[in-house]
């Protein structure tokens, strides 16, 4: 017996969320989004999966853009761009701490690219080196065969 875990609907996720951002200016500018717009949402398009507009509240309130939004707003939005509360400082917290992940991943990331690459220029150096080896090699077997 396998216990496989069902794939996620990421494609009809990003559908909806692109959907959302047409018809929502809060989504559009990544405004930082009122406590339970799931269900806010879910009233005005009932049709909407509720496992998938989770997902796509997820990418968006996880994006870069929506992190930065929250450190610097006061206020977060309904669907209609009406400020609703506050933000609280639990909540800015977070965005920083997964921003500041997100910059040391990155950083590490750009570190172990440069390394990669370095390597791979040394090793394409040394093989250079080998073929010019080689090929004196060849001339001096060549002169000296005469």
């Amino acid at each position: 017996m396998t216990n496989k875990s069902p794939t996620l609907p990421v494609s009809a996720a990003q559908e909806l969320l692109n959907s959302l951002k047409k018809s929502f200016p809060v989504f559009q500018r990544n405004d930082p989004l009122a406590i339970g717009i799931d269900k806010q949402i879910i009233e005005r398009l009932p049709e909407t999966s509720l496992k998938i507009l989770r997902l796509a509240l997820t990418y968006h309130t996880k994006s870069s853009r929506y992190l930065q939004k929250t450190l610097t707003s006061a206020t977060r939005f309904d669907l209609d761009g009406n400020p609703k509360e506050e933000i609280n400082d639990t909540h800015r917290a977070h965005a920083q701490q997964l921003l500041n992940e997100r910059a040391k991943k990155n950083a590490e990331r750009i570190k172990a690219q440069a390394e990669f690459d370095r390597l791979r220029q040394l090793e394409a150096a040394e093989l250079e080196a080998t073929k010019r080896r080689a090929e004196k090699m060849n001339q001096l077997a060549m002169k000296f065969a005469k």
